[in-house]
């Protein structure tokens, strides 16, 4: 029949265990997705920011002149209900530091899902190139970012 090396089957082995693995994990992932978050119900995310020591002040004023005014629109458009920021009221290690803490709830995880729009920013904040300047520097004083997905826990029921 066919004369096929060792090396064709190790290869085609391989790749069909590839193959199985990426549509074992596609499959988790979707099933994870489905399973945790409700389409019309509000969806929770969390953003840390950790700033590069000394500059936590700027970040902070950049993150209200710009990207603030960008989430206070959304909560007037409907997208999101609510946007708040939180502070650490005492230091902790630095693996674990963390200078700002933003909260949005927003109107369901479709909506979560979808980038901002482009049009908005540019009716926002018609001096673009100031605006990418600024957003750049924001993003560039910091050492960490990182973005949480939260759900509420039922202690009171099964």
């Amino acid at each position: 029949m066919y004369n096929l090396k060792p090396e064709f089957w190790r290869i085609t082995v391989k790749r069909f265990a590839l193959l199985l693995i990426l549509f074992a994990v596609n499959s988790m992932m979707s099933w994870a997705q489905s399973a945790s978050a409700t389409p019309n119900q509000p969806f929770v995310v969390e953003y840390y920011y950790k700033a590069k020591w000394g500059y936590a002040d700027e970040f902070l004023k950049l993150f209200k002149k710009n990207h603030y005014t960008l989430l206070k629109k959304q909560v007037e458009t409907g997208r999101m209900l609510k946007v708040w920021m939180d502070q650490p009221r005492y230091h902790a290690t630095e693996d674990g530091r963390w200078d700002y803490r933003v909260t949005i709830v927003f109107k369901n995880s479709t909506l979560a899902s979808e980038p901002f729009e482009d049009a908005l920013k540019k009716q926002l904040f018609p001096d673009q190139e100031t605006y990418v300047r600024e957003e750049q520097r924001r993003f560039a004083i910091l050492d960490a970012h990182w973005d949480v997905p939260t759900k509420t826990v039922d202690l009171e029921g099964k």
